[in-house]
């Protein structure tokens, strides 16, 4: 299967009005924003588990990152309430479930060079840095080989100067209005654009975005 899977291509969804589809555990299921191949494949999804909902032990071969958007995900590890940045390593296993239901944003088999510690980031406790503008602050989560994956807190009114993306960029909005030239992104919009695209971003309301980058194919 594939979807959204050339990554020259720019890419902008409104997961909200995605239709949710049955995964192969029960309970569990998901709207699904890019994908290559079977489901041990790349893949980039929304994914809802209904309260109560155990999956079946499984092993990420190359890896899966976690960021917990409501309500709690568990595992036999811990439990990580909304807010939780995860990252497991290729070869890792578990058998999630979640208490009470949640919903994840979901990245599998991009794990690249570096990226091999199981790492578990309470942001709503983490702290926080100034940006590369005034109006920004950042919570790094990641930097391993030239991918770079952060959340990024914009205050209302805040601009960036156009810049190009070595390597691409992806975004999930978290919360607010994210904008730029191409137009506005409401909570609940991923993008994806390609390697050397460029942009001018702001938010006149202000914002909290999930982004991600150098970490799209390079020709």
């Amino acid at each position: 299967m594939q979807i959204h899977a050339d990554h020259t291509e720019r890419v902008v969804l409104d997961t909200a009005t995605l239709s949710w589809q049955p995964s192969p555990g029960a309970g569990v299921d998901r709207r699904m924003l890019e994908r290559h191949g079977t489901e041990k494949g790349r893949a980039i999804s929304v994914v809802r588990y209904a309260a109560g909902t155990r999956f079946p032990q499984h092993v990420h071969p190359g890896g899966e990152e976690i960021l917990v958007l409501e309500g709690t995900f568990a595992d036999e590890w811990g439990k990580y309430p909304q807010g939780t940045w995860l990252q497991n390593p290729p070869g890792s296993s578990h058998t999630p479930y979640s208490p009470d239901g949640c919903i994840l944003l979901v990245r599998l088999c991009f794990a690249g060079a570096g990226e091999i510690e199981r790492r578990v980031v309470e942001t709503r406790s983490a702290a926080w840095y100034p940006g590369m503008a005034e109006g920004l602050s950042v919570l790094p989560l990641m930097d391993a080989g030239g991918v770079h994956a952060a959340l990024v807190r914009w205050e209302p009114g805040s601009r960036f100067p156009a810049h190009r993306h070595h390597g691409g960029e992806e975004i999930y909005v978290l919360a607010g209005t994210f904008e730029d030239e191409w137009g506005r992104y409401p909570h609940g919009t991923w993008m994806r654009s390609p390697h050397l695209s460029s942009h001018e971003p702001s938010s006149l309301s202000g914002c909290t975005l999930y982004v991600r980058t150098g970490h799209l194919d390079l020709p």
